[in-house]
């Protein structure tokens, strides 16, 4: 193993609870970071943390901090697990007190509305130059609760400096969670942002019983309609035959412990947005990250049919029903005619 490191993990909620562990089971020293002190008080005296992964013994080399100042103290990285409205907030009490330049390892998926920011640029964005070494991206089909039971797992971390994510890959891989390293941080990201979108159709299909057909023609669909922007936005589209595309969008639109699947099965069920969004208790990443795609849609000039019924459902009040009725009532086109242009149009640009 690499020596042990000093890593700072910013979110202390299921998925950074979860990379916590696995950066301890390493050796790695990990400070573990939350808004709540009762979190933290829970973390460093009883070594749970019973709202998020409820049955999970926490190592004693994870330590709870609520200082920001003390947590960055003489630290070799960063982990940013928080949910993507909060990041540049976070991102600005962060260089209050951050004192040298580091990698910042995000492991949060969606896209910022309006902007129209990927977490890598916002990142880019918020931070000063000097302070921010260089970011990654880890991403992939993993849900917390099955990390934290050591289940076998596998993601991708992706940077502009591959070196980089090589050493971020180190620290991470053990025989439990396996990492790959990907140079497409555009398609790593995007796969990983919109496939929130489509486990929320999933979900809806769900709640209205249209069974397991409905549902692999909506993860099927979903994935040419993220290729299809993905790839207009300079993403290479093999990337999401791969882990942040088809592998996630698998196990995001199939698994009860997905929460946008969790909250597309209940408005499929009748409830209304903010009902579900309420008894959730944790972030839905889809919903926001609707607005967005909604918006890189129409910048792209790209049809995103899944995107547009879930966004008249959402935040149009269509009911899910004749919403999804007429997505299966489009007129018909060629299965590969998407695939195929995506694959035409990243030839051209590469000639």
């Amino acid at each position: 193993m690499e020596k042990k490191e000093q890593i700072a993990v910013i979110g202390a909620g299921s998925w950074g609870t979860a990379l916590a562990l696995v950066l301890a089971d390493n050796g790695h020293d990990v400070r573990l970071w939350a808004h709540n002190p009762a979190r933290i008080q829970e973390i460093n005296e009883q070594h749970t943390n019973h709202q998020y992964l409820p049955g999970v013994d926490l190592p004693t080399n994870i330590v709870g901090y609520h200082s920001m100042a003390e947590v960055l103290d003489e630290i070799d990285l960063i982990v940013l697990a928080v949910p993507t409205k909060a990041i540049r907030e976070v991102l600005q009490v962060i260089q209050q007190h951050q004192k040298q330049s580091l990698t910042i390892v995000h492991v949060s998926k969606g896209i910022e509305p309006d902007t129209l920011l990927r977490i890598s640029e916002m990142i880019e964005e918020e931070m000063a130059k000097e302070l921010c070494e260089a970011v990654v991206v880890l991403s992939g089909p993993s849900h917390a609760e099955e990390v934290s039971l050591r289940h076998p797992t596998t993601v991708t971390v992706s940077s502009k400096s591959m070196e980089v994510a090589n050493k971020v890959q180190d620290l991470f891989m053990n025989q439990h969670f396996r990492v790959y390293t990907n140079s497409d941080i555009v398609g790593v990201e995007i796969g990983g942002a919109l496939k929130n979108i489509i486990a929320l159709a999933a979900g809806i299909s769900d709640g209205l019983g249209y069974g397991d057909n409905a549902k692999a023609a909506l993860i099927t669909r979903g994935l040419a309609e993220i290729a299809r922007l993905g790839t207009k936005m300079g993403a290479k589209p093999l990337t999401f035959s791969g882990l942040t595309g088809i592998g996630d969008l698998i196990v995001t639109c199939t698994s009860v412990h997905s929460r946008n699947w969790r909250a597309g099965n209940m408005l499929g069920q009748g409830k209304k947005l903010e009902e579900v969004l309420a008894n959730m208790g944790m972030v839905v990443e889809g919903v926001r990250t609707t607005k967005a795609a909604r918006q890189l849609s129409a910048k792209y000039g790209v049809d995103m049919p899944i995107t547009e019924a879930l966004h008249r459902i959402l935040f149009e009040g269509q009911d899910a029903k004749s919403a999804v009725d007429e997505l299966m009532a489009r007129m018909k086109t060629h299965e590969m005619e998407d695939l195929v242009n995506v694959y035409e149009d990243r030839q051209c640009d590469e000639i």
